[in-house]
C-alpha cells in the first residue's frame, strides 16, 4: 500500500470544480484512515484504551 508522495497542492483555483474538490477530500480522507489502522497495529494497548474510552463516551452521550 505504498504511495509514491504527492506534490502539495497548489493554491485554491478558481476554477476548481466541486469533483475535483471531492475527489482530493476522498483521497485525503482514505490516506486518514490508513494512518490510523497503521497506528492501531502498531500500538494496540494504545488503539484498545482509545475503543474503550470512545465506547464510554457514546454510552454517556445523552442525545
Amino acid at each position: 500500500m505504498t504511495r509514491e508522495p504527492r506534490a502539495a497542492p497548489p493554491a485554491r483555483d478558481p476554477q476548481e470544480t466541486d469533483a475535483e474538490r471531492r475527489r482530493r477530500r476522498a483521497q485525503f480522507l482514505r490516506d486518514l484512515a490508513e494512518a490510523r489502522e497503521l497506528r492501531d497495529r502498531v500500538q494496540p494497548r494504545r488503539a484498545k484504551v482509545a475503543r474503550l474510552r470512545h465506547a464510554m463516551r457514546m454510552r454517556t452521550f445523552r442525545w
